[in-house]
């Protein structure tokens, strides 16, 4: 009862949420994925290191797709994004933390940088308004 209530909760947040709001929820499970990938791969448990190296990824691959490639930013993200999954594959294959882990730390990055943006984004629209 307490999943399905959770998954509805989720659901609502999902589809009222912003682009950023998106962003930022996506990119909070992307961390999460590469922080359980990593506690997996420490822990041996290659299969679910796999699973979770495979999730973030997946995200990655989403922030990619839905980039506007017509910002300025796109081409210098797009070789971010491209960056980061060659080195969760690395971390995949060679079942070491390090790759994940810097990884891990640009997403934090990332993470915090949109939410000054968002933050900056609605004072813009509330002067405006």
């Amino acid at each position: 009862m307490l999943q399905m209530q959770r998954n509805k909760y989720l659901e609502t947040t999902v589809q009222t949420a912003t682009p950023a709001q998106l962003l930022i929820i996506l990119c909070d499970g992307a961390i999460r994925f590469c922080k359980q990938a990593i506690a997996a791969i420490e822990q041996r448990n290659y299969e679910d290191a796999n699973k979770n190296l495979t999730k973030t990824q997946d995200i990655i691959s989403e922030f990619a797709i839905t980039l506007d490639r017509q910002a300025s930013i796109a081409e210098p993200l797009l070789k971010l994004y491209e960056y980061f999954n060659f080195r969760l594959i690395e971390a995949n294959i060679q079942k070491k933390t390090e790759p994940a882990e810097e990884v891990l730390g640009y997403l934090i990055q990332l993470k915090e940088t949109w939410m000054e943006a968002a933050k900056a984004g609605n004072n813009a629209n509330a002067q405006l308004g």
